[in-house]
């Protein structure tokens, strides 16, 4: 492989020929060959607009010539797009504040950016990676503006929007079977009936205080820490250039950036991180539940629940023919623990600053922007291949609900609990119905007994068919 040599404040080092990274680089790729794992492309893209906004920054407030600031733009852009991924090779894994990545961001614009203005790759001329590419800048409040930047884009771009979708199938559901009594469960035992249709409007509450709690995490996370540099204070950058930087991103990505209201809090902690991911946990737990009673109602077909119906995606076995799995369930399933997973790592990286910086940057990127990806697809194919398509099992559900021994809970008022519970007994000892015991014990008049044990009365009020 054809090389060149470059040099930085520790000597020299062969680069490969064509790549556009230079000698820090070049060291980071020496130094942490642990995961073969990068810091993805939305971190890329992150670092490639910030850059872009710092050229146009930097020339506005006259501190970059305009050739200079128009290359950078020009090189940034491609770094934006995506087209240069494969000159970002540092592995996640790597210096705790991301200087390595922040510096590969740096080395490959300013390389690009003076190979378009007539220069050669790794001279630094025309064009610095540190005077220029990275002027008013410190890794330390750029990278972590990189991780809010694209933490916040993917939440409201894929992450809002499918749990917005789930929800109101969700919602519809509990509408269409709020004319299904079926008996409630409690302890995993026969309780007194519900409507299906509350049990999916429950479901559809927890996903909008899901969406709420998410939502309630944002404006931290629209806070961007450029302008602080190395420890807050904002040494060697413009006073203006936090704020216009947050007002260029905003501009660049459609999605609202403010400058961080205390620079020292924004470079110390990951708070912000820390508590989205904790709504992202909550969210999991919720998610989980849907799946896991979606799954056990759908069990079956024949001696398991069956009450509701799910889509056939798959065949199920590789030695069972015609069994048919809850395979989307499972794999919401699976993503949710990984969230919970990653959020246990955030929450002790989120705890590793120390003094000035957090130094666990890299780790936060990762596993947070992963955890948003992860649910925004995984909710995404749970709504359209399974919960669009759930029917309910309305005869089956029919001929189970009279069998309960919780229908005697409705007798208590005008019998007492003991008359009750005794009938209940008889009930499981004789495998007869409770209905049927309290008839031929005659304890009621008919009229009345059947008011008691009007099943959709003891299930409650309606209610409104747009809620929750």
């Amino acid at each position: 492989m054809e090389t060149r040599l470059e040099r930085d404040s520790m000597g020299s080092i062969e680069v490969p020929a064509k790549r556009l990274w230079g000698a820090q680089t070049a060291r980071a790729v020496e130094n942490f060959p642990i995961s073969g794992e990068g810091i993805g492309r939305d971190m890329i893209r992150a670092l490639g607009l910030i850059k872009q906004a710092a050229a146009q920054v930097n020339r506005d407030l006259g501190l970059l010539p305009t050739d200079l600031a128009a290359a950078i733009d020009r090189a940034a852009g491609q770094v934006a797009a995506g087209t240069l991924d494969d000159h970002f090779p540092v592995d996640v894994f790597q210096t705790g504040s991301g200087t390595s990545s922040n510096m590969n961001a740096n080395e490959v614009i300013a390389n690009l950016a003076s190979l378009g203005l007539g220069g050669a790759a790794g001279t630094r001329r025309p064009v610095h990676p540190n005077d220029h590419v990275n002027l008013g800048q410190s890794s330390n409040d750029v990278f972590p503006s990189a991780l809010h930047l694209a933490a916040v884009v993917r939440v409201e771009t894929d992450l809002l929007p499918s749990l917005q979708g789930l929800r109101e199938i969700l919602a519809g559901l509990a509408v269409r079977f709020d004319d299904v009594v079926k008996i409630g469960r409690t302890h995993l035992q026969d309780a007194t009936p519900i409507r299906l249709g509350q049990e999916f409007r429950g479901y559809a509450t927890q996903v909008a205080h899901g969406i709420r709690h998410l939502e309630a995490a944002l404006p931290h996370l629209r806070e961007l820490a450029l302008g602080g540099t190395a420890v807050g204070t904002g040494i060697n950058t413009h006073p203006e250039f936090g704020a216009r930087m947050a007002a260029a991103l905003s501009e660049a990505t459609g999605h609202r950036f403010i400058e961080a209201g205390d620079h020292f809090e924004a470079q110390a902690a990951q708070d912000a991180v820390v508590q989205a991911s904790g709504a992202l946990k909550t969210l999991a737990v919720a998610l989980i539940k849907i799946a896991n009673d979606l799954r056990w109602m759908g069990s079956g077909p024949r001696l398991g629940l069956g009450e509701l119906r799910l889509p056939a995606v798959q065949p199920g076995s590789s030695i069972m023919p015609g069994k048919v799995n809850p395979v989307m369930a499972e794999a919401l399933l699976m993503v949710c623990v990984q969230v919970i997973g990653h959020d246990t790592a955030i929450t002790l990286a989120g705890a590793s600053g120390s003094f000035e910086l957090n130094t666990m940057l890299p780790l936060l990127a990762r596993n947070h922007l992963e955890q948003i990806r992860l649910l925004a697809a995984g909710v995404d194919v749970f709504t359209r291949r399974l919960v669009t398509g759930l029917e309910a099992d309305r005869d089956r559900i029919a001929a189970r609900v009279e069998d309960s021994l919780a229908l005697a809970t409705a007798l208590v008022p005008a019998l007492g609990y003991d008359a009750a519970a005794d009938i209940a007994r008889e009930s499981h000892r004789t495998g007869r119905t409770v209905r049927a015991i309290a008839t031929d014990r005659g304890v009621l008049p008919p009229e009345e007994l059947d008011r008691l044990l009007d099943l959709r009365r003891l299930t409650g009020p309606g209610f409104p068919a747009d809620a929750p």
